[in-house]
């Protein structure tokens, strides 16, 4: 006999299927080797109590604070620990349930329609300006070009086009500015008519700009105000344009001042849920969501945020996450931008594993490896 201790990240449906499961076992046995946990803030207490004895009474538990049950304080935080199996049963149970129970439900079914993402599309950085954190990203005129054609040799499925940087403190550009600085780079791509071989996208806020990109052929607007302004949402929905919703807290002059939230998660969740809700309400059909790393964050929001990425599939839209060569590790490992590229990398593979369907990466030729050599293990 070997016993053999086996990973939690397994293909659980493939071993059972090489084992020889009938294929009725294998669905139910797949759902008992996959386990959640799940913070719940603010709990009646009656609801946390009533949860608790459920969960025990099917093999699940619920962690709750010292005095719960006697109702020491009105509400309650509390992790719930179960198998997909168990919060399945859990799910339908607490329907009938009072102090909350209902609602929670509903939430633990949005939950187990989760299905991470198979596919990864590497986004590349090309910046039209003289300021961008990273100077092995800025490029002009034919430069530009020989870095896009090169990205798309490497493998890049996007490519995203700025003329003005966003890193804390840069300055702010005037939209004829920002215009100048990417026109003959859109006018090049609208010639060579580059938008066949690869999809591009406009990283601006400024409808000038948006609209400008969006003739010469580019198919995303990547903007970090998150369509605050609603002549860009009326832009993406009359070009059919695919829109990037990110999270910033407050503007690149001022994001870095001691930024704080309540919850970090529940904070940039809301924003992004609300943000969803408006541009579609202009007509906009594909929508992508951004965490926004380093806009606005402390590195343990940073690390939170990439750490419980999964949180945001509920909002059933693509997740872009975009660390690359950024500040975030240079506060764990001292470096400069140049000396970025493995925490880059370390930060993103956490993301795709998470849920992250799309990278913003400098280095493409590097992302796309790494990312065959995790789904390479991943398979096994």
């Amino acid at each position: 006999m070997q016993v053999n201790k086996l990973s939690n990240s397994i293909d659980a449906k493939k071993y059972l299927n090489n084992l020889g499961v009938d294929s009725g076992g294998v669905n139910i046995l797949s759902s008992k080797m996959s386990h959640h946990i799940i913070y719940i803030k603010e709990l009646h207490v009656g609801g946390a109590n009533i949860l608790k004895q459920d969960a025990l009474s099917i093999g699940a538990d619920l962690a709750v604070p010292r005095g719960t049950v006697i109702a020491k304080t009105p509400h309650v935080d509390c992790i719930l620990i179960a198998t997909t199996a168990q919060l399945k049963t859990l799910s339908k149970k607490e329907l009938a349930q009072p102090f909350g129970l209902k609602e929670l439900a509903s939430k633990l079914q949005d939950i187990l329609k989760v299905v991470k993402p198979l596919h990864v599309d590497v986004m590349g950085v090309i910046n039209a300006n003289d300021d961008s954190f990273f100077s092995g990203s800025r490029f002009n005129g034919s430069d530009a070009i020989n870095k896009i054609e090169q990205m798309i040799e490497d493998g890049a499925q996007i490519i995203d086009i700025g003329g003005v940087s966003s890193a804390p403190n840069s300055l702010h550009v005037e939209s004829d500015e920002e215009l100048r600085r990417v026109k003959p780079i859109i006018d090049v791509i609208k010639k060579e008519k580059l938008y066949e071989k690869v999809k591009f996208s406009i990283d601006s806020y400024e409808p000038k700009v948006i609209s400008y990109a969006l003739d010469g052929g580019f198919k995303i607007v990547n903007d970090i105000t998150g369509l605050e302004n609603d002549e860009v949402c009326k832009l993406c929905a009359s070009y059919n344009a695919t829109a990037v919703i990110m999270h910033m807290q407050g503007s690149p002059q001022t994001m870095q001042k001691n930024p704080q939230y309540e919850d970090i998660l529940s904070d940039v969740y809301l924003f992004l849920e609300n943000r969803i809700k408006k541009v579609e309400s202009f007509g906009v059909n594909d929508i992508i969501v951004d965490i926004g790393i380093g806009f606005g964050k402390t590195l343990e929001d940073n690390l939170i945020l990439i750490k419980h990425l999964e949180h945001f599939l509920t909002l059933n839209k693509p997740i872009l996450v975009g660390a690359s060569r950024k500040s975030m590790i240079d506060k764990i490992s001292s470096s400069l931008p140049n000396d970025r590229l493995a925490g880059s990398l370390a930060l993103h593979l956490e993301a795709v594993k998470n849920g992250a369907s799309m990278l913003r990466v400098h280095d493409v030729k590097e992302h796309i490896q790494a990312i065959k050599v995790q789904r390479a293990i991943d398979s096994i």
